[in-house]
């Protein structure tokens, strides 16, 4: 077994047992990612995440017993160093709500070349959102809608929103934008590790576990307008 610190351990949730071996074959041939388990449902997921604290989880969202995002929500609170990235085939983009809800790092479909799979556990592991083309367009077209939609409530008199700082809701838009941390240190003349900083106390502030959801949370409570 690889003991290198750098070393990412994965595993690997799919109700189809080709497309596990399948996907352990492609990630057996990357340098730096090893594969610590496996698990055929959302139940085995729970108890394989609890044994092995991988550091990465990619799962399928539908499966029998636990489907995939039932089983992230339960991950998040049992194993909460676990980074989870949400490989499917479903393009519906209820499913990749409710999977940021549960607080997934990133949500590929399975049409993306294996090689992307390999770069995504990667991404995740180092703390960026990921989604697939399609997804981050079904994602960035809602935070339009929400965003111009003359019915959406304003946030409700007397509930008391987090505070976040000038920077923290420059850099909060940014993410809703799709922005990558390097990206949004360009554009605001600061270093990476410092958005890094400002994105954990975001996640702290709003009590959130990913990007995704705070982004999402921030649109649809008007903190911020991705359309301005």
């Amino acid at each position: 077994m690889n003991l290198l610190p750098d070393v990412i351990r994965v595993l690997i949730v799919d109700d189809h047992a080709l497309y596990r071996r399948g996907l352990q074959t492609v990630l057996a041939v990357e340098d730096g990612i090893e594969v610590v388990g496996e698990a055929a449902d959302g139940v085995e997921a729970v108890d394989q995440a609890e044994e092995t604290l991988p550091d990465v989880i990619v799962m399928d969202v539908g499966m029998p017993k636990r489907g995939g995002i039932d089983a992230c929500r339960v991950i998040k609170q049992r194993v909460p160093s676990a980074r989870i990235l949400m490989l499917t085939s479903s393009d519906d983009e209820a499913n990749l709500f409710e999977a940021v809800r549960a607080g997934a790092n990133g949500y590929l479909l399975k049409d993306v070349p294996p090689e992307e799979v390999a770069a995504g556990i990667r991404s995740v592991f180092h703390g960026q959102s990921l989604l697939s083309p399609l997804m981050a367009a079904k994602l960035l077209n809602e935070f339009a809608q929400i965003s111009q939609r003359a019915s959406v409530p304003a946030p409700t008199p007397g509930l008391e929103l987090p505070r976040l700082t000038q920077r923290e809701l420059e850099i909060l838009k940014r993410v809703a934008l799709g922005r990558l941390n390097r990206e949004i240190a360009t554009e605001l003349f600061i270093s990476e590790n410092t958005v890094r900083n400002h994105i954990r106390n975001i996640l702290d502030k709003l009590q959130m576990h990913s990007r995704m959801e705070a982004a999402m949370y921030a649109v649809r409570q008007r903190l911020i307008d991705p359309g301005e």
